[in-house]
């Protein structure tokens, strides 16, 4: 889950100081970069101009903290030829995830006439730093994202209701776009299971309890490793590595969602909104989809709620976001919006074919 915390003075020495050392030459360029703006990422002063804010507000922004599932992470540490690509999907997949918000969370509160009315907007700038370890030195890529409390063009701060009420959209959509990116890019096919289980195709599952990740270090002291520091850390952990094969994965479609996870996350509910939809989509793809063309399939699946934003959302029938009667009749719904008009003329051709499942 994104992580999201206020920032409440304008000193960011604590992200310009920490250069992410550990990541040398895997890293294109430095810690820091612009999602939005540009400046010396190193230089305070050009940080603070992004914590942007009002005299009434006691917040000059926010942090969203983007953590790379653990075995994605662990690529950076053994996987040296394809760390540099495994590094940019990430930070892709980071900013798709902060135009979602933008796109669909980040607005503030136009209050005149005795009238209130939500503006959609965006952040003026957006800078992120890319870090690769936690403080134990465990391999931890993971990006800390700053943005400020006022959005442009505005004179009040956001309404934060409507950017908490999306952040579990932005992360699926985060894992979503971090899986079609990795596949993409390297030969590693990472994949979400039925049970929400980040796992890569092939990786032995001894690394994944060599560096578990089950202790909380935040209290231990922020050390700052240079790389050969880390090599040699990550070298003294694997030495205690002991192989206990890869996860066994069924066959699932890439072309399709996996019909029974997306229907299954709406259990309980009377009324979906966009946020949910765009959530359980992003989960049901168990390769993954880049998040423009997710919005491009979901626009043209549900048509009323292409406008929807906010934390006030419109909202559809659990059979309407469900479409069951549709899905049986044609099938799992392609992740291609070029295959939807396929889709609609096509029958239902074999069992299991419209859950998404296995031959």
């Amino acid at each position: 889950m994104i992580h999201v915390s206020s920032i409440r003075n304008n000193d960011p020495r604590y992200f310009t100081s920490d250069r992410a050392l550990e990541l040398d030459g895997i890293r294109h360029g430095g810690a820091g970069w612009w999602i939005r703006g540009e400046g010396n990422t190193e230089d305070p002063d050009a940080i603070r101009k992004v914590l942007t804010t009002t005299d009434r507000s006691s917040k000059y922004g926010y942090q969203l903290i983007v953590a790379a599932p653990r075995p994605v992470s662990i690529l950076i540490a053994i996987d040296r030829d394809s760390a540099p690509a495994v590094i940019k999907s990430h930070q892709n997949a980071v900013a798709e995830a902060v135009q979602y918000l933008e796109d669909r969370g980040v607005a503030w509160a136009d209050r005149r006439n005795g009238e209130s009315k939500l503006i959609s907007s965006k952040w003026e700038e957006v800078v992120s730093f890319t870090h690769g370890v936690n403080r134990r030195g465990d391999p931890h890529l993971h990006d800390h994202v700053l943005v400020g409390v006022r959005p442009a063009e505005s004179n009040n701060v956001l309404d934060s209701r409507g950017l908490f009420s999306h952040l579990k959209a932005a992360d699926a959509i985060y894992r979503s776009e971090l899986r079609s990116q990795i596949a993409e890019r390297t030969e590693w096919v990472p994949r979400r299971t039925f049970e929400g289980v980040e796992q890569i195709e092939g990786l032995d599952l001894g690394y994944v309890k060599l560096w578990a990740g089950n202790k909380d270090f935040s209290t231990e002291a922020k050390q700052q490793w240079t790389r050969d520091q880390i090599l040699e850390r990550w070298a003294t952990d694997l030495s205690r590595f002991s192989e206990r094969g890869p996860a066994v994965l069924p066959h699932r479609e890439k072309r399709v969602i996996d019909e029974h996870t997306f229907a299954g996350s709406f259990e309980g509910l009377e009324y979906v909104n966009r946020a949910s939809i765009v959530k359980s989509w992003a989960n049901a793809a168990p390769f993954g989809q880049s998040y423009k063309e997710m919005e491009i399939v979901i626009n043209e699946l549900y048509p009323e709620l292409i406008d929807s934003s906010g934390y006030m959302q419109e909202a559809v029938s659990l059979s309407a976001a469900r479409m069951t009667s549709k899905v049986r009749e044609h099938g799992a719904r392609p992740l291609q919006a070029k295959e939807l008009e396929n889709w609609r003329s096509q029958s239902r051709s074999r069992p299991g074919l419209w859950l998404g499942l296995s031959r």
